[in-house]
């Protein structure tokens, strides 16, 4: 993605490429083709291109005009975004986009007002329209004290996402304080693991801790019989085992994109 965003979030933490400094009028980067983006992916054997670190949508033709050459390619497209965009946006991409992260930064409008001047509802609408297009949609929250950290925020975010499938993973993440929001102290790690259970309780079937070293959140395990499938360390997986879609031991589908 090119630097900018749709959103000013005083919590973010890739200020210094998403948000220009007084004074600053320039794109930072260089310039780029889409087709020469493509070219090099396939260079380096990449399996996808990740459209992520700024808002994607920002330079939404750029995007199209990538995931294009890209997918005939057979490499897969991967959205990292706020979700602020409109339904034409993602129907004019959706046949090349295979995959989303979609912050879902909380569960309401005041929050999405003075902490990020956004509103709510776009996002969610986002969320569903994914979903209902065949594009494989994850959903994060950065669980900041004091502004998003009740239980029963926790929980209605829970059920906006378990109403539209239980299947679709929750990633509920630690904050640090950084940028304009260094009043807030970080999340205590019991209140992420609270989250955690909260999303389970809720009917998902699959939850996961952030920004937290060496948990067990961070792990992929059987909807039906709790056998781990798989084990991460940060950004590194220990073990796979899930095999053709499956668990070993019950043979449950695992919902997911899954190399052949």
């Amino acid at each position: 993605a090119t630097a900018g965003c749709n959103f000013t979030c005083l919590f973010c933490q890739n200020a210094n490429i998403s948000q220009l400094k007084p004074g600053q009028a320039a794109i930072p980067g260089e310039k780029i083709s889409p087709e020469e983006i493509a070219r090099q992916a396939a260079v380096f054997g990449a399996a996808s291109i990740s459209y992520t670190y700024t808002e994607p949508t920002v330079f939404f033709e750029l995007a199209c005009d990538t995931a294009k050459p890209a997918a005939s390619r057979g490499m897969k497209n991967v959205f990292v975004t706020n979700g602020f965009m409109t339904e034409a946006c993602i129907d004019e991409i959706h046949p090349d986009l295979h995959a989303a992260n979609v912050d879902l930064k909380a569960f309401n409008d005041k929050f999405y007002k003075e902490l990020c001047g956004a509103r709510l509802k776009p996002v969610l609408q986002t969320i569903e329209k994914m979903h209902h297009t065949g594009i494989w949609i994850e959903v994060t929250t950065l669980i900041i004290p004091g502004h998003n950290d009740s239980k029963e925020e926790l929980r209605d975010i829970a059920r906006f996402i378990a109403g539209i499938d239980p299947g679709i993973p929750w990633h509920v993440s630690r904050f640090h304080p950084t940028y304009r929001l260094t009043s807030s102290p970080p999340t205590p790690v019991e209140t992420v693991r609270t989250a955690r259970e909260i999303g389970l309780q809720e009917g998902l079937q699959y939850v996961y801790t952030g920004n937290i070293a060496h948990d067990d959140g961070e792990n992929t395990f059987c909807h039906k019989c709790r056998t781990l499938l798989v084990e991460r360390f940060g950004f590194r997986v220990g073990a796979n085992k899930v095999d053709r879609s499956r668990c070993p031991r019950c043979g449950a589908e695992i919902p997911g994109v899954w190399a052949a």
